[in-house]
Protein backbone atom coordinates (compact mmCIF):
# COMPACT_ATOMS: atom_id res chain seq x y z
CA UNK A 1 0.00 0.00 0.00
CA UNK A 2 2.81 2.40 0.76
CA UNK A 3 4.32 1.90 -2.70
CA UNK A 4 0.95 2.62 -4.31
CA UNK A 5 0.60 5.80 -2.29
CA UNK A 6 4.07 6.95 -3.31
CA UNK A 7 3.30 6.27 -6.97
CA UNK A 8 0.06 8.22 -6.69
CA UNK A 9 1.85 11.18 -5.14
CA UNK A 10 4.51 11.07 -7.87
CA UNK A 11 1.85 11.01 -10.62
CA UNK A 12 0.02 13.95 -9.07
CA UNK A 13 3.27 15.90 -8.77
CA UNK A 14 4.13 15.25 -12.41
CA UNK A 15 0.63 16.25 -13.46
CA UNK A 16 0.89 19.49 -11.52
CA UNK A 17 4.30 20.21 -13.02
CA UNK A 18 3.03 19.64 -16.53
CA UNK A 19 -0.09 21.70 -15.98
CA UNK A 20 1.98 24.62 -14.65
CA UNK A 21 3.53 25.03 -18.12
CA UNK A 22 0.27 26.13 -19.68
CA UNK A 23 0.63 28.06 -22.93
CA UNK A 24 -1.54 31.19 -23.12
CA UNK A 25 -2.98 32.15 -26.49
CA UNK A 26 -1.04 35.12 -27.84
CA UNK A 27 -4.08 36.48 -29.70
CA UNK A 28 -6.07 37.17 -26.56
CA UNK A 29 -6.72 40.83 -25.81
CA UNK A 30 -6.23 42.48 -22.47
CA UNK A 31 -9.91 42.23 -21.57
CA UNK A 32 -10.10 38.58 -22.63
CA UNK A 33 -7.02 37.67 -20.62
CA UNK A 34 -8.42 39.34 -17.52
CA UNK A 35 -11.86 37.76 -17.92
CA UNK A 36 -10.41 34.27 -18.40
CA UNK A 37 -8.15 34.75 -15.37
CA UNK A 38 -11.20 35.71 -13.30
CA UNK A 39 -13.03 32.62 -14.51
CA UNK A 40 -10.09 30.44 -13.50
CA UNK A 41 -10.04 32.01 -10.04
CA UNK A 42 -13.76 31.37 -9.65
CA UNK A 43 -13.21 27.71 -10.57
CA UNK A 44 -10.18 27.47 -8.23
CA UNK A 45 -7.92 26.79 -11.23
CA UNK A 46 -5.14 28.82 -9.68
CA UNK A 47 -2.30 27.50 -11.84
CA UNK A 48 -4.11 28.50 -15.01
CA UNK A 49 -5.07 31.86 -13.49
CA UNK A 50 -1.44 32.56 -12.58
CA UNK A 51 -0.33 31.89 -16.15
CA UNK A 52 -2.93 34.27 -17.56
CA UNK A 53 -2.25 37.00 -15.01
CA UNK A 54 1.48 36.87 -15.73
CA UNK A 55 0.76 37.06 -19.46
CA UNK A 56 -1.55 40.02 -18.90
CA UNK A 57 1.05 41.86 -16.87
CA UNK A 58 3.88 41.22 -19.34
CA UNK A 59 1.90 41.95 -22.53
CA UNK A 60 0.03 45.01 -21.27
CA UNK A 61 2.23 46.55 -18.52
CA UNK A 62 0.49 49.94 -18.80
CA UNK A 63 -3.01 48.66 -19.45
CA UNK A 64 -6.11 49.32 -17.39
CA UNK A 65 -5.87 45.91 -15.69
CA UNK A 66 -2.12 45.85 -15.01
CA UNK A 67 -2.32 46.95 -11.36
CA UNK A 68 -5.29 44.70 -10.67
CA UNK A 69 -3.54 41.76 -12.27
CA UNK A 70 -0.63 42.20 -9.87
CA UNK A 71 -3.00 42.15 -6.89
CA UNK A 72 -4.81 39.10 -8.24
CA UNK A 73 -1.45 37.39 -8.72
CA UNK A 74 -0.74 37.71 -4.99
CA UNK A 75 -4.01 36.00 -4.17
CA UNK A 76 -3.61 33.29 -6.82
CA UNK A 77 -0.14 32.34 -5.57
CA UNK A 78 -1.39 32.28 -1.99
CA UNK A 79 -4.31 29.99 -2.83
CA UNK A 80 -2.01 27.80 -4.95
CA UNK A 81 0.14 27.12 -1.86
CA UNK A 82 3.13 29.03 -3.19
CA UNK A 83 4.02 31.26 -0.21
CA UNK A 84 7.34 32.52 -1.53
CA UNK A 85 5.80 33.55 -4.85
CA UNK A 86 2.91 35.24 -3.04
CA UNK A 87 5.24 37.21 -0.75
CA UNK A 88 7.44 38.16 -3.69
CA UNK A 89 4.42 39.43 -5.62
CA UNK A 90 3.22 41.41 -2.60
CA UNK A 91 6.63 43.00 -2.00
CA UNK A 92 6.88 43.87 -5.70
CA UNK A 93 3.46 45.58 -5.66
CA UNK A 94 4.38 47.56 -2.52
CA UNK A 95 7.64 48.66 -4.12
CA UNK A 96 6.04 49.69 -7.43
CA UNK A 97 2.82 51.22 -6.04
CA UNK A 98 3.46 52.59 -2.52
CA UNK A 99 0.60 55.10 -2.87
CA UNK A 100 -1.92 52.78 -4.48
CA UNK A 101 -5.39 52.84 -2.85
CA UNK A 102 -5.26 49.05 -2.38
CA UNK A 103 -1.66 48.74 -1.19
CA UNK A 104 -2.96 47.80 2.27
CA UNK A 105 -4.23 44.57 0.70
CA UNK A 106 -0.66 43.71 -0.34
CA UNK A 107 0.56 44.27 3.24
CA UNK A 108 -2.26 42.12 4.57
CA UNK A 109 -1.61 39.26 2.14
CA UNK A 110 2.08 39.38 2.94
CA UNK A 111 1.35 38.87 6.63
CA UNK A 112 -1.32 36.25 5.92
CA UNK A 113 1.11 34.26 3.78
CA UNK A 114 3.66 34.13 6.60
CA UNK A 115 0.85 33.30 9.04
CA UNK A 116 -0.04 30.14 7.09
CA UNK A 117 3.47 29.31 5.93
CA UNK A 118 4.46 27.06 8.84
CA UNK A 119 1.16 25.18 8.75
CA UNK A 120 2.32 22.33 6.54
CA UNK A 121 0.60 19.18 5.38
CA UNK A 122 1.19 17.30 8.65
CA UNK A 123 -0.04 20.19 10.78
CA UNK A 124 -3.32 20.23 8.88
CA UNK A 125 -4.21 16.65 9.81
CA UNK A 126 -2.18 15.92 12.98
CA UNK A 127 -2.53 17.60 16.40
CA UNK A 128 0.95 19.15 16.44
CA UNK A 129 1.96 21.60 19.17
CA UNK A 130 2.75 24.82 17.32
CA UNK A 131 4.54 26.27 20.37
CA UNK A 132 7.35 23.73 19.89
CA UNK A 133 8.04 24.59 16.26
CA UNK A 134 10.39 27.17 14.82
CA UNK A 135 8.67 30.57 15.31
CA UNK A 136 10.43 32.25 12.38
CA UNK A 137 7.34 32.46 10.16
CA UNK A 138 5.15 33.51 13.12
CA UNK A 139 7.58 36.29 14.00
CA UNK A 140 7.63 37.50 10.37
CA UNK A 141 3.85 37.45 10.23
CA UNK A 142 3.57 39.48 13.44
CA UNK A 143 5.97 42.13 12.13
CA UNK A 144 4.17 42.32 8.77
CA UNK A 145 0.76 42.70 10.39
CA UNK A 146 2.27 45.36 12.65
CA UNK A 147 3.35 47.32 9.58
CA UNK A 148 -0.20 47.14 8.22
CA UNK A 149 -1.87 48.30 11.43
CA UNK A 150 0.63 51.13 11.98
CA UNK A 151 0.58 52.48 8.41
CA UNK A 152 -3.10 51.88 7.71
CA UNK A 153 -4.96 51.95 11.04
CA UNK A 154 -8.29 52.56 9.27
CA UNK A 155 -7.86 49.76 6.75
CA UNK A 156 -10.63 47.20 6.56
CA UNK A 157 -7.98 44.52 7.04
CA UNK A 158 -6.64 45.99 10.30
CA UNK A 159 -9.20 44.39 12.68
CA UNK A 160 -8.42 40.90 11.40
CA UNK A 161 -4.69 41.63 11.48
CA UNK A 162 -4.91 42.75 15.14
CA UNK A 163 -6.69 39.55 16.15
CA UNK A 164 -4.05 37.47 14.42
CA UNK A 165 -1.31 39.49 16.15
CA UNK A 166 -2.80 38.57 19.55
CA UNK A 167 -2.68 34.90 18.63
CA UNK A 168 0.88 35.21 17.29
CA UNK A 169 2.07 37.03 20.41
CA UNK A 170 0.68 34.29 22.63
CA UNK A 171 2.31 31.70 20.38
CA UNK A 172 5.72 33.38 20.55
CA UNK A 173 5.50 33.69 24.34
CA UNK A 174 4.56 30.01 24.68
CA UNK A 175 7.53 29.07 22.52
CA UNK A 176 9.88 30.96 24.86
CA UNK A 177 8.38 29.05 27.80
CA UNK A 178 8.98 25.78 25.99
CA UNK A 179 12.63 26.73 25.46
CA UNK A 180 12.93 27.72 29.12
CA UNK A 181 11.69 24.29 30.23
CA UNK A 182 14.18 22.68 27.86
CA UNK A 183 17.02 24.59 29.52
CA UNK A 184 15.79 23.49 32.95
CA UNK A 185 15.95 19.84 31.94
CA UNK A 186 19.49 20.41 30.64
CA UNK A 187 20.51 22.16 33.90
CA UNK A 188 21.27 25.38 31.99
CA UNK A 189 19.76 27.47 34.76
CA UNK A 190 21.16 30.83 33.70
CA UNK A 191 19.70 30.43 30.20
CA UNK A 192 16.38 29.26 31.68
CA UNK A 193 16.17 32.28 33.98
CA UNK A 194 16.93 34.61 31.09
CA UNK A 195 14.14 33.06 29.00
CA UNK A 196 11.66 33.44 31.83
CA UNK A 197 12.65 37.07 32.42
CA UNK A 198 12.38 37.76 28.67
CA UNK A 199 8.77 36.56 28.67
CA UNK A 200 7.91 38.62 31.75
CA UNK A 201 9.46 41.78 30.30
CA UNK A 202 8.37 41.51 26.64
CA UNK A 203 5.11 39.52 26.60
CA UNK A 204 2.95 41.22 29.19
CA UNK A 205 -0.79 40.40 29.09
CA UNK A 206 -0.13 36.94 27.67
CA UNK A 207 -1.00 33.68 29.48
CA UNK A 208 2.70 32.75 29.58
CA UNK A 209 3.82 35.45 32.01
CA UNK A 210 2.99 33.29 35.02
CA UNK A 211 4.95 30.40 33.52
CA UNK A 212 7.88 32.76 32.96
CA UNK A 213 7.88 33.68 36.66
CA UNK A 214 7.74 29.99 37.56
CA UNK A 215 10.77 29.26 35.39
CA UNK A 216 12.66 32.15 36.99
CA UNK A 217 11.81 30.89 40.47
CA UNK A 218 12.91 27.34 39.72
CA UNK A 219 16.13 28.41 37.99
CA UNK A 220 17.10 30.77 40.83
CA UNK A 221 16.41 28.07 43.40
CA UNK A 222 18.68 25.65 41.56
CA UNK A 223 21.44 28.27 41.52
CA UNK A 224 20.90 29.01 45.25
CA UNK A 225 20.06 32.65 44.52
CA UNK A 226 17.60 32.79 47.37
CA UNK A 227 16.70 36.49 47.22
CA UNK A 228 15.90 36.43 43.49
CA UNK A 229 13.98 33.18 43.89
CA UNK A 230 11.93 34.63 46.76
CA UNK A 231 11.13 37.80 44.79
CA UNK A 232 10.01 35.83 41.73
CA UNK A 233 7.93 33.46 43.85
CA UNK A 234 6.23 36.30 45.69
CA UNK A 235 5.35 37.99 42.39
CA UNK A 236 4.02 34.69 41.08
CA UNK A 237 1.83 34.10 44.14
CA UNK A 238 0.51 37.66 44.08
CA UNK A 239 -0.40 37.87 40.39
CA UNK A 240 -0.92 34.25 39.31
CA UNK A 241 -2.13 32.26 42.34
CA UNK A 242 -3.69 29.58 40.12
CA UNK A 243 -0.51 28.82 38.20
CA UNK A 244 0.09 25.03 37.89
CA UNK A 245 3.46 25.42 39.65
CA UNK A 246 1.65 26.40 42.89
CA UNK A 247 -0.03 23.77 45.03
CA UNK A 248 -1.71 25.03 48.19
CA UNK A 249 0.47 28.12 48.02
CA UNK A 250 3.68 26.12 47.83
CA UNK A 251 5.98 26.14 44.81
CA UNK A 252 6.39 22.81 43.02
CA UNK A 253 9.37 22.56 40.62
CA UNK A 254 8.50 21.25 37.17
CA UNK A 255 11.81 19.38 36.78
CA UNK A 256 13.20 16.99 39.38
CA UNK A 257 16.63 17.85 40.70
CA UNK A 258 19.23 16.12 38.54
CA UNK A 259 21.45 13.37 39.95
CA UNK A 260 24.96 14.27 38.79
CA UNK A 261 26.66 11.27 40.36
CA UNK A 262 28.76 9.00 38.16
CA UNK A 263 27.57 5.57 37.08
CA UNK A 264 30.03 3.95 39.49
CA UNK A 265 28.65 5.96 42.38
CA UNK A 266 25.08 5.00 41.47
CA UNK A 267 26.00 1.31 41.03
CA UNK A 268 27.76 1.12 44.41
CA UNK A 269 25.04 3.17 46.20
CA UNK A 270 27.52 5.94 46.93
CA UNK A 271 30.24 3.72 48.43
CA UNK A 272 32.63 4.75 45.67
CA UNK A 273 32.43 8.44 44.77
CA UNK A 274 34.54 9.39 41.76
CA UNK A 275 33.97 13.12 42.27
CA UNK A 276 32.43 14.71 45.36
CA UNK A 277 29.29 16.85 44.93
CA UNK A 278 29.88 20.53 44.38
CA UNK A 279 29.28 22.98 47.23
CA UNK A 280 26.79 25.81 46.64
CA UNK A 281 28.21 28.43 44.30
CA UNK A 282 31.06 26.21 43.10
CA UNK A 283 31.38 24.98 39.51
CA UNK A 284 33.40 22.30 37.77
CA UNK A 285 34.92 24.95 35.56
CA UNK A 286 36.20 26.83 38.61
CA UNK A 287 37.73 23.68 39.99
CA UNK A 288 39.40 22.95 36.66
CA UNK A 289 40.93 26.44 36.57
CA UNK A 290 42.27 26.02 40.10
CA UNK A 291 43.72 22.63 39.25
CA UNK A 292 45.39 23.99 36.11
CA UNK A 293 46.90 26.83 38.17
CA UNK A 294 48.25 24.40 40.73
CA UNK A 295 49.72 22.16 38.02
CA UNK A 296 51.42 25.14 36.38
CA UNK A 297 52.78 26.28 39.75
CA UNK A 298 54.25 22.87 40.49
CA UNK A 299 55.82 22.73 37.02
CA UNK A 300 58.03 25.78 37.75
CA UNK A 301 61.72 24.73 38.02
CA UNK A 302 63.14 24.89 41.54
CA UNK A 303 65.80 27.46 40.53
CA UNK A 304 63.06 29.84 39.40
CA UNK A 305 60.93 29.55 42.51
CA UNK A 306 61.10 32.37 45.10
CA UNK A 307 63.52 31.89 47.98
CA UNK A 308 60.99 32.95 50.63
CA UNK A 309 58.99 30.68 52.85
CA UNK A 310 56.31 30.02 50.23
CA UNK A 311 58.69 28.16 47.95
CA UNK A 312 59.98 26.03 50.82
CA UNK A 313 56.43 25.22 51.83
CA UNK A 314 55.63 24.00 48.33
CA UNK A 315 58.72 21.81 48.26
CA UNK A 316 57.86 20.41 51.69
CA UNK A 317 54.34 19.57 50.51
CA UNK A 318 55.77 17.85 47.43
CA UNK A 319 58.18 15.80 49.53
CA UNK A 320 55.40 14.85 51.91
CA UNK A 321 53.16 13.75 49.05
CA UNK A 322 55.97 11.77 47.49
CA UNK A 323 56.71 10.14 50.82
CA UNK A 324 53.07 9.25 51.29
CA UNK A 325 52.89 7.76 47.78
CA UNK A 326 56.01 5.68 48.40
CA UNK A 327 54.47 4.22 51.59
CA UNK A 328 51.26 3.06 49.82
CA UNK A 329 50.68 -0.69 49.74
CA UNK A 330 49.94 -2.77 46.66
CA UNK A 331 46.33 -3.14 47.89
CA UNK A 332 46.01 0.65 47.92
CA UNK A 333 47.27 0.86 44.34
CA UNK A 334 44.86 -1.88 43.17
CA UNK A 335 41.84 -0.18 44.74
CA UNK A 336 42.92 3.33 43.67
CA UNK A 337 43.12 4.41 47.30
CA UNK A 338 39.43 3.82 47.97
CA UNK A 339 40.08 1.79 51.13
CA UNK A 340 42.98 3.88 52.47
Amino acid sequence: MQVKHLLLIAILALTAACSSKEVVDENLSEVELYQQAQQDLDKSSYTSAIAKLKALESRYPFGRYADQAQLELIYANYKNTEPEAAKSAAERFIRLHPQHPNVDYAYYMKGLTSFDQDVGLLARFLPLDMTKRDPGAARDSFNEFAQLTSRFPNSRYSPDAKQRMIYLRNLLAAYEIHVGHYYLTRQAYVAAANRGRYVVENFQDTPSVGDGLAIMTEAYQRMHLDELAATSLETLKLNYPTNPSLEDGQFKPSVAEADNRSWMSKATLGLIESRPPLPPGETRANQDVQRQFQDAKEAIPSELKPKDGSGDAVEEEQHESEGNNSDRSWFSYMTFGVFD
